[in-house]
């Protein structure tokens, strides 16, 4: 049987001779020699050494030295050293030695002697050793200096703990209690409290409703004492003198230490669910949060926010401002939790505030020496989150939203423009202003996904005839002048007759890489990168700022030149209805075609390194067929089914939120049976307005009958594993609880057998990223007994683990130690995953920067893609980010986005892309991508078990 080890230090065992060397330098060696000499046996016994025969030497020539470092050591070298026969059990005769020196440790005029003398009996398991020195520790108590009452008390309660302990000192809460009645020192009192706590709960109580006045003066040692104690209470005598404890943790609230202040409001919450109580610990976190400047403080309050949200949305909608205020910190993890927070509690009465707030903060944030793209980039989504909720409250912040349209930060630009686009459709009142404020800025726009969205934008609302000519000329100036080269240009000359206008001859550097699209499929993405290198530094940075469109079509991005054909295309089609002056209309049309064709002759030119594409020259080409022979059912189709799409979309996406929030607050909704807690018809009896909303929840709790039930019941025995057989003669079973860091085995052992088992042991070892944080002891079984054994094994990663092991006990008719083999106990990843959402643009950036990657064939009886979809969905808890109607239809294709989170905050991507042959069999690739290699492969095992479908 393994011992109890209070002491680990690694040292590297030395020569057999080192004993006999430690041996004559404590018998010759002065102080410093002796200290050594201590320090290497000390390590040599921690090691496995036994030393048997150092002990006598030690007691004769260690015991009478005066240095205080020897005597130090010396209580450690008895805390190390074994003080009972391995056979017997019983204590050595020559441990008698050490009583009378501890005895007078106890009584030395030295303060730090009997401390640390004190100290060291805390840790003394041994009642023999102890029972002569009950009288020097108890008029320890009594000392003058609080360093030696401390540790008195410390000890007293050390001993009180121990299986004989109230033998040895049967008054001893009485005692403690005297003494804490009398102390004045912080850290004694705190002593005196916690062994009151164990040992005398009831004498703890009186103390502390004896000095309930008081309680907000005491030090914050003491406080966390007492909140530990009302816990400890309220869990073992539920509702008694639930109220006298409530006043208690309403002083506590006050206090000037923040840990005390943040276990006060924990303890709150725990102890009742009226709204008062609710509100003051919102209440104590928001003010921790402002007032606090570590950033994992913030979080872990953050953190308690969101809990009492889930559970008390009313009574925190109101605590929005306060939260809000946390948003001053620079932490970027911070900040999107209190943004994650704020949109859970947006009601109709705060929204107003709480994007007024948001404008403020974007405001800040376009000032020169303020650099937050990243911080920026979530305030925008935030607002666009709240126009989303309620769409009233847009016009407040569309138009400063729209200044960033230009911004170098290109994911909070696409941001902005994406919310542009939702809000133009949802709030026509808003249409026209924002479509001239578009075309005002449409130059400053640098990055061609926004500058392909804003195109759709001006092609589809641009309605009125100044409207539509404003966005024409918007255009064909950020085009510039035609043709894009010319034939000397091309050659790499210069054109000296035309000096006064800037010739641009560049040199691109090309770069291909793999592109995701919108169905998580590849493609391969060209990209060129234009250098001006002759024209005057005046005339192409008046030529950068205009014509954007220009620059990015030069850089070789011909399908933004292919959005620019069809944005002309519906512009001109639309001026053909509104426009009376057919000459105009056919002016506008010739030059648009110019346009046209001037792009397909850059794209098949030699100029740039790269021809265009076969998409964009079928788009383009399409256009100027389009423009040159113009019918109405084409017409119709380009002006009106477009956006119809595009409406259905939003009504689509729409729904599913609305049907995403009615499922969650489904949840608090009250049944139609439940009890009415008219809380003012209940006489008061002096109690004040927090207690009298607790009595009420408590009446409705006990009448509802929910303090007896227990609903987890079935759920408990669901989770039960039996790990052995019932023919082996112990019989064992785990009953296993994840959480979010760690997994606890509650394992039930039964000696099946008429033998009493000897030094039973539950052997645990792990595969995969587990780690046993602690070994169990060893145990004795009588016969037909039973035993609970608790584990605990930690978790770093989101990865499938393996527990194994062994029982291995022995019994006194056989000699040799007996083993039971026990069954495997597979942590399965589904228990750390869970369905999330993210937005199509977050999807593609995550997907295109983690680096770990797992493909999955398809290899499944199920010959129905959608209904493999369904299964895959089902098997590997992720949420199907493709919207239905994009699944919709019999085509033999099917293409589809998931997405989960972690426990741990990982995120996991899976794209499914399956063909149906013509056999009727499934083919394709399942691609699972991760930012750590243990999710990705775990949740490629757990798609490659389960696809198959069936039973599986």
């Amino acid at each position: 049987m393994e011992k109890a080890c209070t002491l680990l230090v690694y040292f590297d065992k030395g020569s057999p001779s080192m004993a006999n060397e430690i041996k004559a330098e404590l018998e010759s060696g002065d102080g410093p020699a002796k200290a050594d000499a201590m320090r290497r046996a000390i390590l040599l016994l921690l090691n496995g050494e036994s030393l048997p025969h150092l002990f006598i030497t030690v007691v004769r020539y260690v015991q009478s030295c005066d240095d205080h470092a020897v005597q130090k050591l010396l209580l450690l070298y008895l805390e190390t050293v074994d003080k009972r026969n391995a056979a017997t059990g019983k204590i050595l005769p020559e441990m008698i030695l050490i009583c009378q020196n501890l005895r007078n440790n106890l009584q030395s005029p030295n303060e730090y002697i009997r401390g640390v003398t004190l100290r060291f009996l805390c840790r003394l398991t041994e009642p023999e050793l102890l029972e002569p020195l009950v009288p020097s520790i108890l008029a320890n108590l009594e000392h003058r200096h609080h360093f030696v009452r401390r540790h008195a008390l410390s000890a007293i309660s050390a001993i009180y703990s121990l299986q004989q302990g109230d033998q040895l000192i049967p008054d001893a809460p009485e005692l403690v209690e005297r003494a804490l009645a009398s102390e004045q020192d912080p850290a004694a009192r705190r002593n005196a409290f916690l062994m009151l706590l164990a040992a005398g709960q009831d004498r703890a109580v009186g103390y502390l409703f004896n000095n309930a006045d008081r309680v907000a003066e005491w030090p914050d040692l003491l406080q966390m004492a007492a909140v530990d104690l009302i816990r400890k209470v309220c869990r073992s005598k539920g509702r008694a003198d639930k109220g006298r404890y409530i006043r208690v943790i309403i002083s506590l609230l006050s206090a000037s230490s923040a840990a005390v202040v943040y276990e006060g409001a924990g303890a709150l919450v725990s102890l009742s669910s009226a709204p008062t109580a609710v509100r003051a610990a919102a209440n104590t976190y928001c003010q921790l949060l402002s007032s606090q400047s570590d950033n994992n403080v913030k979080l872990i309050v953050l953190d308690r926010l969101h809990e009492l949200c889930s559970s008390h949305r009313e009574v925190m909608v109101d605590m929005v401002m306060d939260v809000l205020r946390a948003l001053a910190s620079p932490n970027v993890d911070v900040r999107r939790k209190v943004l994650d927070l704020v949109l859970d509690l947006l009601t109709l009465r705060n929204v107003e505030e709480v994007v007024l707030y948001l404008k403020k903060e974007v405001v800040k944030t376009q000032a020169a020496e303020v650099k937050g793209d990243e911080y920026r980039q979530m305030l925008v989504q935030a607002i666009h989150n709240c126009a989303k909720k309620y769409p009233e409250v847009a016009a407040l912040v569309v138009h400063l939203l729209m200044d960033f349209l230009g911004d170098p930060n290109v994911a909070a630009a696409l941001d902005v423009v994406l919310f542009v686009r939702e809000i133009i459709e949802t709030n026509p009142k808003l249409r026209v202003s924002m479509i001239q404020r578009l075309i005002d800025i449409f130059y400053q726009i640098r990055a061609s996904h926004v500058c392909s969205c804003s195109l759709w934008i001006l092609g589809e609302y641009s309605l009125s005839l100044p409207e539509v000519e404003s966005a024409i000329s918007t255009i064909k100036q950020c085009l510039g002048d035609l043709p894009f080269y010319t034939v000397s240009e091309e050659r790499e000359t210069t054109d000296s007759s035309k000096p006064s206008q800037p010739v641009v001859s560049s040199v691109t550097v090309s770069s291909r890489r793999p592109a995701v699209l919108a169905d998580g499929t590849y493609a391969t993405q060209s990209a060129a990168t234009e250098i001006a290198v002759s024209a005057p530094a005046s005339a192409l940075g008046s030529l950068a700022s205009t014509q954007n469109l220009r620059s990015l079509i030069l850089s070789g991005d011909f399908f933004l030149a292919a959005v620019v054909a069809c944005s002309l295309t519906k512009l001109v089609l639309r001026l053909e209805e509104i426009q009376p002056a057919k000459v105009e209309v056919n002016k506008v049309s010739t030059e648009a075609l110019l346009i046209m064709v001037s792009i397909l002759q850059l794209g098949q030119s030699s100029y740039l390194p790269h021809p265009i594409d076969n998409d964009s020259y079928d788009r383009i080409v399409l256009c100027v067929r389009l423009l040159c022979n113009t019918g109405d059912d084409v017409r119709k189709v380009w002006l009106q089914s477009c956006r119809q799409s595009f409406v259905n979309m939003l009504a689509e996406k729409q729904f599913r939120e609305t049907e995403e929030m009615k499922a969650k607050a489904q949840i608090t909704y009250a049944q139609p049976d439940d009890l009415i807690d008219f809380y003012h018809l209940k006489s008061r009896k002096g109690m004040s307005q927090l207690e009298l909303e607790d009595a009420v929840q408590d009446d409705l709790k006990a009448a509802t009958g929910q303090f007896t039930k227990d609903a987890d019941d079935t759920d408990k025995l669901n989770r039960i594993l039996q790990l052995t057989g019932f023919s082996d003669p112990v019989y064992a079973e785990a009953f296993v609880t994840v959480h979010h860091y760690d997994i606890v085995l509650d394992v039930t052992v039964v000696n099946r057998t008429k033998e009493t088992l000897q030094n039973l042991c539950l052997e645990l070892a792990t595969m995969g990223d587990l780690k046993l944080v602690d070994r169990p002891q060893n145990y004795t079984l009588a016969p037909e007994s039973s035993k609970q054994i608790r584990a605990n094994i930690k978790v770093s990663s989101t990865e499938t683990g393996v527990i194994f092991g062994n029982i291995v006990y022995e019994t006194s008719n056989v000699m040799e130690r007996s083993v039971v083999v026990l069954n495997d106990i597979h942590i399965d990843i589904m228990d750390y995953i869970s369905p999330a959402t993210c937005a199509d643009v977050a999807f593609r950036n995550m997907w295109a920067e983690f680096e770990w990657e797992n493909k999955v064939a398809v290899n499944t009886v199920i010959q129905d893609e959608k209904e493999f979809l369904n299964h895959i969905i089902k098997s590997t808890n992720m949420k199907c980010l493709t919207p239905p109607s994009a699944l919709d239809g019999e085509c033999g294709f099917l293409a589809a986005n998931l997405y989960a989170k972690s426990v741990f905050g990982e995120d996991a991507l899976v794209n499914i892309s399956v063909e149906k042959q013509a056999d009727g069999k499934l083919t394709g690739y399942i691609r699972i991508r991760s930012k750590t290699q243990g999710i990705a492969l775990s949740l490629g095992d757990k798609i490659t078990l389960k696809q198959k479908g069936g039973n599986s």
